[in-house]
Order: structure tokens, then sequence, then C-alpha cells
């Protein structure tokens, strides 16, 4: 018999069944006071999760498309950007400012590091840039990037912020009016756990400004005419929306603020710490730094003699369960687990069962049952804390 397979990667993540129901409802009329309702609602929770009293526009794209929207709508051609690099998706920042004729200054790190703010405040210090761009969660390493601090060394030179939050919010700690963000790029099929489809951009009244006088070419992204379509009587989406996926994103949406925010973060943080765990039962060396911090993604190197990706597919073939392979320079040497979204305790268990077994497999020692042992350990001691 076929079943689903287990996703235990970066994303797109699960999907609860409430949001797929959502999205199998009948479509509500884009152009109209019942798709304004929707668009108002879903954009309203968005700004409570970013932390913002700014604008929150909806668009049909990838999260990538987001990110493009954010290159297009603040800058103008030659205009000097900085992008620490760490990752695949930061490496992703400098080719998308690269293709629009921004010029982009970089410092380099080994993959698996966090940026320094001291070293981003030297670099701006020698040469100011227009803004930073900085990705939260670098879901090719596991790191989450110390955006905060990174932040604030920006606003002291007086450069604009602009966040890839793609994977990152709604798992982790984020502000972006306390943290003084420009801008900041969601995607609907991360944390939230609805279908791709939706990227939601958060802008300040600084980086609106800078829209103002920005001159690359843009239509399909325009903020401006998102922005004037959102103000409208009944709201409205200037171009034919994803209207289901809109329709499960709010239902996402209301699972999430059920038990609310905090609670959502601590279940993260939660999975987290089991996945941790039970890679670390079975000897298994972890990747990147600030491990405490990453509750996006788990970053595991194969042992000795197993190649990564060979891990990957045979887990996927044997047991049906979904791991992520490496990228870039990683790619053969560590595998990747993902604990964000719509998880429970036991979808974490099963997949370490499945992981344990995959390496008994490949020859590698196992002592059975250890990494499922020790993921319950850290279940049961938030029961009985």
């Amino acid at each position: 018999m076929e079943r689903p397979e287990i996703i235990l990667a970066p994303g797109p993540t699960p999907i609860p069944p409430e949001v797929y129901l959502a999205q199998g409802s009948p479509l509500v009329y884009h152009r109209g006071p019942g798709f304004g309702n929707l668009m108002t609602e879903v954009a309203e929770r968005l700004k409570v999760l970013y932390g913002t009293t700014q604008d929150v526009l909806l668009m049909t794209a990838s999260g990538t498309g987001g990110l493009e929207s954010a290159i297009q709508n603040v800058f103008s051609p030659g205009e000097e950007v900085f992008v620490p690099l760490a990752g695949f998706f930061a490496e992703r920042w400098k080719q998308l400012a690269e293709a629009h004729g921004l010029l982009v200054r970089s410092i380099e790190y080994e993959w698996g590091r966090r940026v320094r703010p001291e070293d981003v405040d030297a670099a701006l210090a020698e040469h100011p840039v227009k803004a930073v761009l900085l990705t939260h969660s670098e879901t090719s390493t596991g790191v989450i990037q110390p955006v905060r601090e990174l932040a604030e060394v920006a606003n002291h030179h007086g450069a604009l912020v602009i966040v890839d939050v793609v994977s990152s919010l709604g798992a982790v700690p984020f502000e972006f009016d306390a943290w003084g963000i420009d801008v900041a790029v969601g995607g609907s099929q991360k944390a939230l756990s609805a279908s791709p489809g939706i990227a939601f951009v958060a802008v300040s009244e600084r980086a609106w400004r800078a829209h103002e006088t920005a001159s690359l070419p843009r239509y399909y992204f325009d903020w401006s005419i998102y922005r004037r379509y959102a103000a409208l009587k009944d709201p409205e989406n200037p171009w034919t929306p994803a209207i289901s996926v809109m329709q499960g994103l709010r239902a996402a949406l209301e699972l999430y603020f059920q038990d609310g925010p905090e609670a959502a973060l601590a279940r993260h943080r939660r999975l987290s710490r089991a996945v941790k765990e039970g890679g670390k039962a079975l000897g298994l060396d972890l990747f990147g730094e600030g491990l405490e911090d990453n509750w996006t993604v788990t970053a595991v190197r194969a042992p000795d003699g197993i190649d990564a990706d060979t891990i990957s597919d045979r887990i996927r073939a044997d047991f049906g369960c979904v791991l992520a392979p490496g990228q870039g320079p990683l790619k053969g040497t560590v595998f990747r687990i993902g604990h964000l979204g719509y998880y429970s305790e036991l979808d974490i268990i099963r997949g370490l069962a499945a992981l344990e077994m995959t390496l008994e497999r490949l020859g590698y020692p196992v002592k059975r049952g250890a990494a499922v042992a020790a993921a319950e350990g850290v279940f049961q001691e938030d029961v009985e804390g």
C-alpha cells in the first residue's frame, strides 16, 4: 500500500487537514468583499507574527519572488549593498542583487559559521552601502543568524536592513519594529505549514521612502500597486491571486494562533532539541554554530565512510521519510532534518527511528532505540518540568 511520505525537510512542510479542507473549499471571488475580508485577516495575523504595525504585502509567488520584489522596489541600478555570505540562501541574495545591476560587497564565511556583527561593523565603517541583505534562517546549514545584532550594526551606519525570513518567521524569535528591520520577506510553506505559493513582505516607512526614488524596472512586483489595491474599501490583490492557497493560509494562521506565537516558538525549540539529542545519542556530529538557537533545521554530518546523499536516498526508499541532502560544498557530507511547521513529538520519534534503521542497514554501528530514547527524554522532561 502506498502511504504519504514523511517529510522531515526544511520545506515545504507538512500541511494540516484543516488547511487542506480550506484549500478545497469553493473559491472566494477575488474582486469583492469576500476576498477583501480574507486578505485583511491574513495580513493582520501576519503583522502580529512579524511584530509590526507597518504594511504587509501579499504576493502570489514563492519566497524568492518576494526577495526579488525587495531588490526591485528599493534600489536603483549601480547602488551598493552588503551581503554576508555563509550559505546557499545568502548566495541567492547576492545573485539576485547582481542580476539587477547592483554592486555587491561581502564577507565570505565558511558554511556553518554565524556572521559576526563586528565584521559587518568594520566593513560598513570602511565602505558605506545603501542596504545590508541578511538571511535569518540559513537552511543550507541549519544556522540561525544573529539578525537583531546585525540590524543594530546596519542601522548605526545608516543602511537599510532587508531580511529573508522565509524559513524563520513563526519558528524563531523575530521582531520587525523592535529590531529596526526595513523589509522582511516570508513564505507560506514553512513554519506556518500552508501550501507554497504566497510570499509576504513587511515594509517599513524608511523602505517606502527608498521606494519612491528607486528606479529598477518592476511591474508585477511593484509595491505601490499592491499598497493601492490593499487600501480599497474592499481590499484586493492587483493580479489574479492564488485564492485557494490564501484560504489555506488563513486556516494555517488560525491554527498557529490557537495556542499563540509563544507556544509555537516553544514547540519549535523542543522539537529541535529532541532531534539534536537524538543525533548525538547515535554518535553523530551535528553541524553548524549556535546549535541551541537553530530551531528550524538540524544539519548532521554523515558518519565516516557513508555518503550523506546515500543516507537521504535510502531512508526515503526504505521508509518513505524525506530528509534534505546537503547543498553546495556540503553535498555528500551532511544531511538535514527539518523540524519547523506542523510536527508533533511522534513525527520526530518516527523519523529518528527510521534514521536508526537506515544507518544500521548501511553498516553504521547503531544502538537500537538510542535516538528515540534521547528524544523521548526531551519530551518527557518538558512535561515533567
